[in-house]
């Protein structure tokens, strides 16, 4: 079994056909897809971890195998993203539990779509999402972290050259007046290929995955 195969898991057919679409440069014909499976009665969350995020990461094994260009890659991307404010009416309509996320990329980092998955699943979960996106300047962060006051803040990071505005932001995070009880989350292809990163960078916590942060973050608010 292919990692395609294996992250799509019981969606494999539609992962591969939406994925044909978006190098076909036919984002209807995607859009559509995701649409009727949504119709159909497949989970929101499904979708996001098995079409979405499983074709995200075959996009990223192309183009590292030379098969696609970053144009090409950009463009389904952009897709995804358009596709993913389309279902927006669905998911932010989740009766809420009362816990409050912040998710967003280390200043630098330009690969938001992982993150902001991440805060789409939460909002599934029941949690408030504020995503403030790629490339977000500490000082904003802090500033939202001040006025929010979330449970969690995830953070981002995909280029290991990044890691540093990873450290200075959590160092950061962690002098906030009253703000000993935030969870600090981070995630990204950087933690992923160093599993022991995130304990060297200060965070709580690391998660591999939307569904997998969700279930941690549930965890250690309970805890």
């Amino acid at each position: 079994m292919d990692k395609f195969q294996e992250e799509s898991g019981y969606l494999t057919k539609l992962a591969k056909n939406y994925l044909n679409a978006l190098l076909n440069v036919d984002r209807h014909r995607a859009s559509k897809m995701i649409h009727d499976a949504v119709n159909k009665g497949i989970s929101l969350t499904d979708i996001y971890l098995h079409v979405f995020e499983a074709s995200q990461h075959e996009i990223g094994r192309l183009w590292q195998k030379n098969r696609i260009n970053v144009a090409q890659e950009h463009y389904c991307t952009a897709v995804t993203q358009q596709i993913m404010s389309e279902l927006y009416p669905l998911i932010f309509n989740t009766p809420k539990n009362g816990h409050m996320i912040i998710a967003s990329c280390a200043a630098e980092e330009m690969h938001e779509i992982g993150v902001r998955m991440v805060a789409d699943i939460f909002e599934l979960n029941g949690w408030d999402s504020y995503y403030l996106g790629a490339n977000t300047p500490s000082s904003s962060i802090l500033e939202s972290i001040s006025q929010l006051k979330p449970d969690l803040i995830a953070i981002s990071c995909s280029i290991h050259y990044n890691i540093p505005s990873v450290i200075d932001l959590i160092s950061k995070i962690k002098v906030i007046p009253e703000r000993d009880d935030l969870i600090i989350m981070v995630g990204g292809r950087s933690f992923s290929t160093a599993p022991e990163l995130w304990r060297k960078v200060g965070a709580d916590t690391y998660a591999p995955n939307a569904l997998e942060a969700v279930k941690k973050a549930n965890q250690l608010i309970k805890s």
